[in-house]
């Protein structure tokens, strides 16, 4: 890892800065552990992070604020340093049924990291009624992506069952082909034109998700078999993703969730997150490297197969043209021009660009244990933003992907009806497929 001392990469500065009185900055991944006949030992679970947490680790790190705020912020190592701040229980979740595990992840999610402190916490939750335990981690953003927040707790919380046969290996990511320090300034304006024009000036519909929020948070989870998205993905022609088979079921709960309370289904556009961490990468790598495509949920198609095929069409478009990449130096060129960059990144982020954030982040390949217990779901959840109320991520581990919702109640209701809702779709779209 990057020495202590160093300045915030631009990347991360940036999403430090994006801090508000309704925008905590983190993320959060949870993880539900089998039943024991006992819970687990805080004390114990302290002293195995503080051993995995070697000097020099950004996990030891603090923000440390210069006079230009953010824009100069430093990693500087938290000489008081205390495992016990960051990794505790839950005061009154034991006993508690699965419900209020969700209902105490979604203020655990509410909560502010310490800033004087390094920008992780673990919070168990429970033991529940059945004898399982939660584990909720929140990562700040600027800190980790979603790729190195995976990095970040492989080094510190959960470990690799042996016995699955399957072999330890670094998530998959999708590399930049081109960084820009290695591209003509010819090149690069050959290509961003392209870029602009397919990702940006397209007119997404104001739907109920372009809310104002606070500072609440409530969080709806459902888990799905990998093998049955790779299994639909298999019965089309030509090379159908994983994500796209997962797009394709959001696209489908969207479009029973809110035509219940719509006369015409809108125009959804959902913007997609990419990773463009290098391969290469040291598996201890953190910090922020990624981009984003976006793409149009086709609501208004009542077939879920013709769904999937023309999601599958235009994220294979944005792919080849390699729009992400574009993206991504494009933003970091205006970042010179102050007054030229705040404007573009104000219509880029706007609800009339897109209207919701669907992330995907592969995790880990084998089932994972923590202090010996077996993990049963993993889920991962992304903060909403201002004017876009809803964000849905998902994680693969093992053999399931955990996707989970996050929202102000007070700006969207009926989050878990629309988990339900994408459930449902995904299991139409896998009979309508013949799996």
């Amino acid at each position: 890892m990057e020495a202590s001392g160093e300045r915030l990469s631009a990347d991360d500065a940036h999403i430090l800065a994006l801090e508000s009185p309704a925008i905590a900055g983190h993320t959060l991944k949870m993880l539900v552990l089998e039943p024991a006949a006992e819970a687990l030992d805080v004390e114990l679970l302290r002293a195995a992070v503080e051993a995995r947490l070697p000097e020099g680790s950004r996990g030891r790190d603090r923000v440390e604020l210069g006079p230009g705020g953010a824009a100069d912020a430093r990693w500087v190592a938290d000489a008081d340093f205390d495992v016990a701040a960051h990794v505790r229980r839950r005061e009154g979740t034991g006993g508690i049924e699965e419900a209020g595990a969700w209902a105490a992840a979604s203020e655990i999610m509410a909560e502010r990291l310490d800033h004087t402190r390094p920008l992780w916490a673990i919070d168990l939750v429970g033991p529940l009624a059945d004898g399982r335990e939660a584990i909720v981690v929140r990562i700040h953003h600027a800190m980790a992506d979603g790729v190195s927040c995976v990095r970040f707790l492989s080094e510190v919380l959960w470990d690799e069952r042996a016995d699955e046969g399957a072999e330890a290996r670094a998530p998959v990511v999708r590399a930049a082909t081109a960084p820009a320090e290695h591209r003509s300034r010819l090149d690069q304006a050959l290509h961003l034109p392209g870029a602009i024009g397919r990702e940006l000036g397209h007119r997404a519909s104001l739907t109920a998700l372009a809310k104002r929020i606070g500072s609440r948070r409530e969080l709806a989870f459902t888990t799905i078999p990998l093998a049955d998205l790779r299994a639909i993905g298999k019965t089309r022609p030509g090379h159908v993703t994983v994500n796209d088979v997962f797009l394709a079921g959001i696209a489908g709960g969207l479009r029973d969730w809110l035509a219940s309370g719509a006369r015409r289904l809108p125009r959804l556009r959902a913007q997609i997150p990419v990773s463009l961490h290098h391969r290469g990468e040291a598996d201890t790598e953190l910090g922020n490297r990624d981009s984003y495509f976006n793409v149009d949920l086709p609501l208004r198609e009542p077939d879920p197969v013709a769904r999937l095929e023309r999601i599958n069409a235009e994220t294979a478009r944005r792919k080849q043209l390699d729009d992400a990449e574009e993206l991504y130096e494009l933003f970091h060129a205006l970042a010179r021009l102050h007054h030229l960059d705040h404007a573009v990144q104000r219509i880029a982020a706007g609800p009339g660009e897109f209207s919701l954030s669907v992330s995907n982040v592969p995790g880990p390949r084998a089932a994972l244990t923590v202090q010996g217990r077996a993990v049963e779901r993993l889920c991962s959840i992304a903060e909403p933003a201002d004017r876009h109320a809803l964000r849905i991520s998902a994680i693969s581990c093992g053999g399931n992907v955990g996707i989970g919702l996050c929202t102000d109640p007070e700006a969207v209701e009926g989050v878990a009806e629309l988990a339900a809702a994408i459930d449902a779709a995904l299991v139409e779209l896998k009979m309508a497929c013949g799996c």
